[in-house]
């Protein structure tokens, strides 16, 4: 904020009485002459005393000095992360004491090695006495290794030996080799120290003389630390351990804590009898001492018994972790002695003093006969119904004895019980009771049902198996896929069993008279043929609803859709669905369209309406690209002629609009791929040059000259002369020449994949172009370029061309088994022999001669490089062995993979040969009307006895046969097995699945991806928990962690949206309602972010206009509650009262923007409402708050008023005066004794010229607003406006 002084002519005169009392009179100035002139001159102020300057700030030394200290203290020394060393090598210690070579050499070439290795700068230089000074600069560690490789690489090596105790070598190495890493970079040297089965004491020690005695002294000083400590091996019996350790170890770690010795005891379950003790040489003699004592004290008070224990009650008396043992020793001061569990001996042997043995005798029993093993009798089919689900039944048992442990072995149809003796009689009596009732009620039976016929049992998300689960009562069970068996087990009430058995064989009978189809429709068609959320799809199964018509998983990417029913309506449903797709087939015609931009919208009119029209006349699907991308192309998808006709419509709505012209201009066709330029870029400069026309050159290879130019009149004219000047340009410039070779020779010169060619046209930068089928001349190869680029690229052809023409033949004998493998597939393999070693023939002899002699043709290298590749082949061929791998045909679909992929990554990585059965024929395998086979005699039919078919041999349509070497067919085996596909069953609550699915799909899709499974959901209408994934097994522990981990999640957040749902209303008068959400809802805002809760305000139609809704957490929304109930006692206590303020003084109050008023709200926490246009009072003002307050804010604005009113009057005074006529003026200004001089100083910066002070009256000096001035010269400098 600024302040403004204003100086009226009374403070002025104020002014000048301070400052010279003495010449300042009271009475109006009188002029009387020259003298008087002059003195009141003196009398007048100067300009330094009227405008004292402001103090110049000067800092003192102390100051600096003050500030300086006080940064000292506050930074501090960083310390810096590159350290520099000089290391010194004498004359007659340098490796390389050529002194004329110095700088260059081997001694350069090490250190700029040194430097790339170590990353350390070096700077090397000569001393008077010929010695060598090395400055390394770098990190710390860097200069250390830098260090290490200058001594070993520029000095001279010396060697010595030091010669240590063997024992003390390996506190020389230190652990993991550390010390001793350490101990070579410290002195920069090498250490050798002998290995642990080297008798040798001898450590050898290489390196300069200087590191050799640092070494020496380091290895002598960690030697002599450690005489200093002493090692003592004791050995006594086994069985006087327990003594020395005491129960729970308390002995020993006594007597290590009173003498400082490490004593290692060995455990019971290591034999071996040597106590170890290590520490000071004092300390060790201490222990020995008292572990001796100890030892010879037992041997001769101790006594022995043994007795007999069970081998089952051994454990009971070791106890968990061997505590058992321990309690005995603490108590009884006695040992007991176990058997090893591999022994069959079951004597237990008690040693202690002779008077304790029956005390440690008594626990020992008791603690043997403390647990019992029992056993239960029951079905195992019973035992899951025993445990109940998810173990409900056996946790009730348990959690009453909890001692007792419940063993259920799967086959056996016993319980195993074991735990204290009581436990175990109750317990089984409970399970005893339990497996009678279970058998008095429930019954199980077994019926055989092909494997094939399960999942159609099982139903759609388990919908059919859950509903007779349901209907009947009963259990059943469905064997996987992966046991292939026959048996579906039916348990639960005997009614129901015998009820659902006959059911689920009913089923089964209809399904084996029905009949299976696969129809072969393109994925594109699915999602058309199935509708928006089904509804095209159930309008045909509504049409055939004995037909189940299964479409692929999308993820799949299959073409088949199978269709399963009865005969006769299989083949109605599939004619109907045939039609359907010839419908579409016809109607997916698509054209593109070049529009420009700008008239797109046109093209769609107000509201969609041409678009909509050309649509719906035309029977044409019609997209148009959005509008922020950059593309003009217009897809019209429908019939052909439909299509055409809407492509027409809108090509004549664009010419409408604009002048649009399309001209054809003749360009030959090889000039066409150098004027589009690499990636367009040649073609498109010249569209976006031209306005945005568009051209269109014909398809490569076609032969046609003719380029298309579409768009308005005038930029086609230019793009035109734009096209022909750049195809002149390119003709003048480029250079053709012409060469002929065999059009045989053309692909061998091409290369596989074009690699030949590629190669030459990028060394020579020449565009080589071969004969199209049409053309006339097939031999004619043009190569198209500059002048030296195409005589490179002809000469480069022409040597390939001759070497090609070099042709010679050769023989090599191939057994005539292994013909049929080159030719097989039209020859494949030779034409990759062909392509591979440049275009090498390649003839094997007729079948029928029987000959091995095959022909090979071609250039001399290649020829060659053939024949020790066929020779490899045939070797493989030899070694190959035909194996018989068995799975379902299936999912044979699936483990090929998409077109094959799969199938061909294994053939690819195992060099093998994989063959496929034929699908079999499902009428042929199950047709009730085949005429019964006549009768055999004695096993004959024809003269030929058939063998029994085995009904456990493989069906041949599951057998895929691989071919190959004998360990890259198991491998493949292995590989093939891997890709069957797995389906598991997890159980999600129903309630969750719509958020697994998540939006559009969207949750289930993201896991699909990433576990790579596919993951099916059942219907909302079956209501099922189930929730199948299938997929790779290596796959699918993977994708149910991950499900249940989703689960996990959803269900805390299921849990917090019900914390979050709790709501409480708070009854408010409406006319508070504003206070509460405050000023652009800032308290209602500040309320919610705190409390974190969702507060709604009735709506204006609503009954109960006093009641606001606070939803969120209870403790919270009981907060919010109280923080709006704190704000309404508040306003409650308020008061308003109004007080009468001149409406002239409002303005200046109210302040800009309201700021001066916000400002008195905000201080004494009160509300103003002021007047508003046309008010009947214009005076009145509303203040409202607490009382003490209001009563503040009312003396605050009264003060104001008091303020501002003087300056109104003043103003209006003022306004007055300056309406009043110009005489007027005149006459005041003679009454006060002439015009006023205004303020005047002396030696003011603009007296120092000649210019006088500015005349206050002058309008040049003061001009009024909007009054044209000359510009004046000014000491100032000139004016700035």
């Amino acid at each position: 904020m600024s302040s403004v002084a204003v100086l009226t002519q009374e403070s002025f005169n104020e002014h000048r009485n301070g400052l010279m009392p003495e010449q300042v009179g009271g009475g109006p100035a009188v002029v009387a002459g020259p003298s008087v002139v002059g003195e009141e001159e003196d009398a007048l102020p100067t300009y330094k005393d009227a405008f004292p300057p402001l103090p110049e700030k000067a800092m003192t030394p102390e100051a600096t000095q003050e500030t300086t200290n006080a940064w000292a203290n506050k930074i501090r020394p960083l310390k810096s992360s590159v350290i520099t060393q000089v290391f010194h090598v004498p004359l007659e210690e340098r490796k390389y004491k050529d002194l004329n070579q110095f700088g260059e050499g081997d001694q350069a070439k090490v250190c700029v090695d040194i430097m790339h290795k170590t990353g350390a700068h070096l700077e090397l230089s000569l001393a008077k006495d010929q010695g060598l000074s090395i400055m390394v600069s770098g990190k710390p560690d860097a200069v250390m290794k830098a260090r290490k490789e200058i001594v070993s690489r520029l000095q001279t090596q010396a060697s010595a030996t030091v010669a240590i105790p063997k024992e003390h070598h390996r506190f020389v190495i230190g652990k993991n080799g550390e010390k001793l890493q350490e101990l070579e970079l410290k002195t920069a040297t090498k250490i050798q120290i002998p290995r642990p089965e080297d008798p040798s004491t001898q450590i050898k020690i290489s390196g300069t003389k200087e590191g050799l005695e640092k070494a020496r002294h380091e290895i002598l000083l960690i030697s002599a630390e450690q005489d200093k400590r002493a090692v003592e091996r004791v050995s006594m019996d086994k069985v006087f351990h327990p003594f020395i350790t005491g129960a729970y170890s308390k002995v020993v770690s006594e007597m290590m804590q009173e003498t400082g010795a490490r004593i290692n005891v060995p455990p019971p379950s290591v034999n071996k009898t040597e106590i170890v003790i290590t520490g000071e040489k004092e300390q060790v003699a201490l222990a020995m001492v008292r572990i001796k004592k100890i030892y010879d004290d037992k041997k001769k008070n101790t006594t022995t018994i043994a007795v007999e224990v069970k081998k089952s009650q051994h454990k009971y008396v070791i106890g968990p972790k061997g505590n058992t043992l321990q309690e005995i020793l603490d108590r009884t001061g006695v040992s007991v002695e176990i058997p090893p569990s591999d022994s069959s001996s079951e004597t237990v042997i008690l040693r202690g003093e002779p008077d304790r043995l029956g005390q440690a005798l008594t626990e020992v029993y008791a603690k043997a006969n403390s647990y019992t093993v029992s056993s239960v009798t029951a079905p195992s089919w019973l035992h899951r119904f025993i445990i109940g689900k998810k173990g409900q039944n056996l946790a009730k048992i348990t959690q009453q004895m909890p001692k007792v442990h419940i063993e259920f072995t799967e086959g056996e149809e016993k319980i195993t019980l074991e735990g204290p003796t009581k436990d175990v009689q109750m317990v089984q009596s409970q399970i005893e009771a339990i497996v009678t009732d279970l058998i008095s009620r429930m019954d199980y039976t077994e019926i055989s049902v092909d494997p094939k016929f399960h999942r159609h049992l099982i139903g759609k998300g388990g919908v059919n198996i859950n509903r007779i689960k349901e209907v009947h009562k009963v259990t059943v069970r469905i064997p996987p896929d992966s046991e292939k068996s026959n048996l579906i087990r039916i348990e639960g009430d005997p009614q129901g069993v015998q009820e659902a058995k006959k059911e689920l064989l009913e089923l089964t009978s209809r399904m084996e008279n029905e009949r299976t189809k696969d129809l072969i429709i393109e994925q594109r068609f699915h999602r058309a043929i199935i509708g928006q959320k089904g509804e095209k799809i159930k309008e045909v199964r509504d049409k055939f609803p004995e037909v189940i018509i299964n479409f692929p998983d999308p993820a799949q990417k299959s073409d088949i859709v199978q269709l399963r029913g009865p005969r006769t309506e299989v083949e109605k449903c599939s004619k109907f669905m045939q039609k359907i797709v010839a419908e579409m087939v016809e109607n997916s015609f698509s054209v593109s369209v070049p529009i420009f931009k700008q008239f797109h919208r046109n093209i769609i009119g107000k509201g969609g309406a041409n678009i909509k029209k050309i649509r719906e006349e035309t029977n044409t699907k019609i997209d148009l690209p959005a509008e922020n991308s950059n593309s003009e192309m217009i897809i019209i998808t429908g019939k052909k002629a439909n299509c055409e006709a809407a492509r027409v419509r809108i090509l004549a709505i664009q010419k409408e609009l604009a002048n649009i012209s399309e001209i054809e201009v003749s360009i030959p066709s090889k000039l066409h791929i150098s004027l589009i330029g690499s990636k367009g870029r040649l073609v498109r400069s010249i569209m976006e040059e031209c306005g945005g026309v568009h051209i269109h050159f014909p398809t490569e290879g076609s032969g046609i000259d003719k380029v298309t130019i579409r768009g308005p009149v005038e930029e086609v004219e230019k793009a035109k002369q734009q096209l022909l000047a750049l195809a002149e340009e390119k003709q003048t410039k480029s250079h053709t020449a012409e060469l002929r070779a065999k059009p045989e020779y053309h692909k061998f010169l091409i290369g596989k994949g074009g690699g030949n060619i590629r190669k030459v046209r990028d060394s020579t930068g020449a565009r080589i172009i071969f004969p199209t089928v049409d053309d006339q001349d097939q031999e004619l190869i043009t190569v198209v370029g500059t002048e030296e680029a195409v005589k490179e690229a002809q000469r480069e052809l022409e040597e390939l061309i001759k070497s090609l023409d070099n042709v010679v033949e050769d023989t090599m004998s191939v057994d005539p088994k292994h013909h049929r493998y080159f030719v097989a597939r039209r020859g494949q393999v030779l034409r990759d022999l062909a392509d591979e070693y440049g275009g090498v023939m390649v003839s094997f002899p007729r079948t029928a001669s029987g000959s091995d002699k095959v022909s090979l043709k071609g250039a001399k290298e290649c020829v060659e490089a053939a024949k020790k590749r066929m020779q490899e082949i045939v070797e493989d061929l030899e070694a190959q062995v035909t194996v018989e791998c068995v799975i379902a045909q299936k999912f044979h679909r699936s483990i090929m993979g998409p077109k094959g992929s799969r199938i061909q990554q294994i053939t690819r990585d195992h060099n093998v040969q994989i063959k496929f059965p034929d699908r079999e024929d499902p009428q042929a395998a199950a047709s009730p009307t085949e005429a019964p086979a006549p009768p055999q005699e004695n096993g004959e039919a024809n003269g030929e006895v058939k063998e029994p078919v085995d009904p456990n041999a493989p069906k041949k349509c599951d057998v895929i046969v691989i071919s190959g070497r004998k360990e890259r067919c198991e491998s493949a085996v292995e590989a093939l097995k891997a890709l069957v596909p797995v389906t598991i069953e997890v159980e999600v609550p129903f309630e969750l699945h719509r958020y697994i699915i998540g939006q559009k799909g969207s949750g289930i899709r993201k896991m699909m991806d990433e576990f790579e499974v596919n993951i099916q959901v059942p219907a909302p209408e079956q209501q099922s928990d189930k929730i199948a994934i299938t997929g790779l097994f290596n796959h699918l522990d993977r994708a149910k962690e991950g499900l249940l981990d989703r689960v996990k999640e959803l269900q805390v957040e299921q849990e917090d949206r019900a914390l979050r749902s709790f709501k409480l209303t708070i009854t408010v008068e409406p006319k508070y309602h504003p206070k509460i959400i405050g000023r652009k809802g800032a308290i209602i805002t500040n309320i919610r972010t705190e409390h974190d809760v969702n507060i709604q305000f009735p709506e204006k139609n609503d009954e109960n206009q006093d009641q606001i809704t606070i939803t969120g957490y209870e403790h919270k929304a009981i907060a919010a509650r109280d923080a709006i109930q704190a704000i309404v006692d508040e306003l409650e206590e308020m008061i308003s009262e109004d007080m009468t303020l001149d409406s002239r003084v409002h303005a200046r109050i109210i302040g800009a923007r309201g700021k001066g008023i916000r400002k008195i709200m905000d201080e004494f926490k009160v509300d103003l409402r002021f007047p508003q246009n046309g008010a009947a009072d214009p005076n009145l003002v509303t203040v409202t708050g607490r009382p003490e307050h209001v009563d503040e804010a009312i003396d605050h604005l009264l003060n104001l008023e008091e303020e501002y009113m003087g300056d109104v009057t003043e103003n209006e005074s003022k306004m007055t005066y300056m309406r009043q006529s110009g005489g007027g003026a005149g006459a005041s200004d003679d009454h006060r004794g002439g015009p006023s001089k205004g303020f005047v100083v002396r030696e003011a910066p603009w007296a120092a010229g000649s210019e006088k002070a500015p005349d206050m009256s002058s309008s040049e000096d003061f001009p009024s607003f909007g009054a044209p001035v000359a510009t004046k010269t000014s000491p100032w400098g000139p004016k700035r406006f």
